[in-house]
């Protein structure tokens, strides 16, 4: 293998993109493992009984992760220049680039505490616990849910620092209440503002640790306030965050399905908007590994696209393995012939799933879209093609349109009459 070939493989495999999906699962699976193992090595290490006994082989185990994490960081700046946003600055600029993003930092971190153990092994032993601590952040890249909380924390930071200004304000305005009313019946656990800071942090948080409590009556009304208003702060930056959080989630599978929807090309020339309305008609469907998803002989009524999982379609002369992002049964929604192949589920499965009643009576309710459909259809049965992710040239086979030597024939049946019949539920 060439270097250049070692080199995209490589980025294949550490940046989960390509064919390899399953040297890249895996790699991630160890990856995560050893992350959540370490973690719990640094916290298991600083207990002072399991240090005595287990300590050499605890720092031996560290060592070994650091090493993996050092050559992680050294490959992904390796492969930087392979992507698609970093190609046109060349190898060195776009490793420079690189370096500074957000993920390469994290993996910096993950893989500094190795070189300060190498380095500085006695003067940086704290900062090596923190650092190794912090390798929980490299499991952001494996986690969806993780980079959406920080987009969400990104996108609503100026109304999170808003609220933590009025939160600032109630603490101060409280402390200085408290300090002017209790001043003189406690001299010494308010003896200033800033004392009385410390009582109002901890009953606007609800935590009211006890210690320092107001004895008089005037000091008790405005600690009972304080407390009932401790409760409405809070919600302030947590809605803030759950409402941006799960706008962050809906966006991401909005665009997610619009993105697998606009690949297929029965959709490819419909507008940004007509993408859109066919999929607010995605079903969601989750099917366990080995169940069948579609058999062979069932009417194809149902298109079928895949965002989570692997299936296996058998086909006469081979079996084919779709992966996360493909599709199949486009032709489906126009012919509803016969399934030529039984499809099951390799691994366990997310399915978004379109119906052809559904995109018919879309259809039905905007003529402009459905010729914009039935057009491609017309074209791609014309042409004969077989598309990655669907198995056109096996329906149109079921269909009739192909002849037993298998040319395309001059007037597929499908599609004979006027423009009104072409229109026509399929079923029909």
């Amino acid at each position: 293998m060439h270097s250049q070939e070692f080199k995209k493989a490589l980025y294949e495999v550490l940046e989960d993109t390509g064919g390899r999906k399953a040297a890249a699962r895996t790699l991630r699976n160890f990856l995560i493992f050893l992350i959540l193992g370490n973690i719990v090595l640094a916290v298991l290490e600083t207990v002072p009984a399991i240090r005595l006994v287990f300590g050499d082989h605890l720092r031996f185990i560290q060592l070994g992760c650091g090493f993996v994490f050092l050559i992680e960081y050294i490959l992904r700046l390796y492969v930087a220049d392979l992507h698609p946003p970093m190609r046109k600055f060349g190898p060195v600029k776009a490793r420079l680039r690189y370096a500074i993003h957000p993920d390469a930092i994290v993996d910096l971190i993950g893989a500094l505490p190795l070189l300060f153990v190498l380095f500085l092994p006695n003067q940086a032993v704290t900062v090596v616990v923190i650092l190794r601590l912090l390798r929980f952040l490299k499991l952001a890249r494996y986690s969806p849910a993780l980079r959406s909380l920080f987009s969400a924390v990104a996108a609503e930071r100026k109304a999170l620092i808003g609220s933590g200004l009025i939160i600032f304000g109630v603490i101060l305005l409280s402390a200085t209440l408290m300090y002017l009313i209790e001043h003189d019946e406690q001299p010494e656990k308010f003896r200033s503002i800033l004392h009385g800071m410390y009582w109002a942090i901890t009953t606007v948080t609800t935590v009211g640790y006890g210690d320092v409590v107001p004895v008089s009556n005037l000091g008790k009304m405005v600690g009972s306030v304080v407390m009932l208003m401790g409760y409405l702060l809070i919600a302030l930056p947590v809605g803030v965050i759950a409402s941006a959080f799960a706008r962050e989630i809906h966006s991401r599978d909005f665009v997610v399905t619009w993105s697998m929807v606009a690949r297929v090309p029965l959709f490819e020339d419909l507008k940004a908007t007509e993408i859109a309305e066919v999929a607010k008609l995605l079903q969601a469907q989750s099917v366990r590994q080995g169940m069948t998803i579609a058999e062979k002989g069932d009417v194809a009524d149902k298109m079928y696209f895949i965002s989570e999982g692997e299936v296996e379609i058998r086909l006469p002369h081979e079996t084919v393995y779709l992966g996360e992002g493909n599709f199949f049964g486009e032709l489906a929604l126009i012919n509803q012939t016969r399934r030529t192949a039984n499809v099951t589920a390799d691994t366990d499965c997310q399915l978004l799933v379109l119906e052809a009643g559904a995109l018919q009576h879309l259809m039905d309710r905007d003529s402009s879209l459905a010729k914009k459909i039935m057009a491609e259809a017309q074209e791609r049965v014309q042409a004969g093609k077989k598309v990655l992710g669907e198995l056109a040239e096996e329906e149109l086979k079921q269909a009739g349109v192909f002849t037993s030597a298998g040319n395309v024939r001059e007037e597929p049946e499908l599609f004979k009459g006027d423009e009104t019949k072409t229109e026509k539920d399929p079923a029909q």
